[in-house]
């Protein structure tokens, strides 16, 4: 029996500064790696307060939800208050009816 010998291709040296290189690399890479997952799960969000105060709105005929808000916003954000009213009455859509009640902040 001979026995087979096996070479396998050498692979390339690195010198130190490519050493330091591939460091540098690998080390940007993962910062803004970790800055996109940090920014994905909101780290750096401000944090919104709730108020502690609540309006009860019977919603009108015609009346729709932006309506609603617009009105409760006084100059702000009006997509801040509709997510905010969609959030605070556990809406599953913006879509409201008549007659249907809705605690919006004061």
């Amino acid at each position: 029996m001979s026995a087979i010998a096996l070479q396998y291709p050498s692979l390339p040296r690195l010198t130190r500064r490519g050493r330091l290189a591939r460091f540098l690399v690998v080390l940007s890479l993962t910062i803004v790696l970790g800055a996109g997952f940090a920014m994905k799960a909101g780290a750096g969000a401000s944090v919104h307060h709730a108020p502690k105060s609540y309006v009860t709105v019977v919603v009108a005929p015609g009346e729709t939800l932006w309506s609603i808000a617009s009105t409760a916003a006084d100059r702000g954000d009006v997509r801040a208050m509709v997510d905010e009213i969609i959030s605070i009455n556990s809406l599953s859509s913006p879509d409201v009816a008549a007659g249907q009640t809705l605690r919006v902040p004061a």
